[in-house]
């Protein structure tokens, strides 16, 4: 892939975030260029990571997780081996939806999805804070969604040039 993105390349990421399934026909259109080209630029963009897929946003309350919480994790060791293997197991607790490496006084931040209190609170009690290596966790659980808007603010990145992914996928 080029190393800077143009206009159109820009209108079709935009198009793509706002709506994953648009057929190429649709987007295309939106985007001002024929099908072929466009197919051809959105595989560029994925070939070249600028895409990491396509997925369905699922409204957690109504397929019945009532509890969205975040948990903040302090470690005993920051040693790259400790991490590494607290990210592993992160991986295989389906309550963790996100989870992101912080500076600062917690190391981890950890989104959690759960049918209720009762499955979050297991969650904590029998495997997070029975985990090795886990220092410390403290709970907050989310009132209420005041935003949603995933991917990039696509308007401030226009006419930058994109960062070298150096993004690591979970061994699967």
């Amino acid at each position: 892939m080029r190393a800077r993105l143009d206009a159109t390349d820009w209108r079709i990421l935009k198009e793509l975030q706002a709506n994953g399934r648009v057929t190429n026909v649709e987007l295309a259109r939106k985007v001002g260029i024929s099908p072929p080209p466009c197919l051809r630029r959105v595989r560029a963009l994925e070939d070249a990571g600028m895409i990491d897929g396509y997925f369905a946003a699922l409204n957690e309350k109504a397929l019945g997780f009532e509890v969205i919480g975040f948990a903040s994790v302090g470690l005993h060791s920051q040693s790259e081996p400790d991490l590494r293997n607290f990210e592993n197991r992160l991986l295989a607790w389906p309550l963790v939806r996100e989870s992101y490496m912080l500076s600062g006084e917690t190391d981890y931040i950890l989104k959690c999805v759960a049918p209720d209190i009762t499955a979050f609170q297991d969650f904590i009690i029998n495997e997070l804070t029975a985990a090795a290596n886990v220092a410390s966790v403290k709970t907050t659980l989310a009132i209420r969604r005041a935003k949603f808007e995933p991917g990039v603010p696509i308007a401030l990145a226009q006419g930058r040039k994109p960062a070298q992914s150096s993004r690591r996928k979970a061994a699967g």
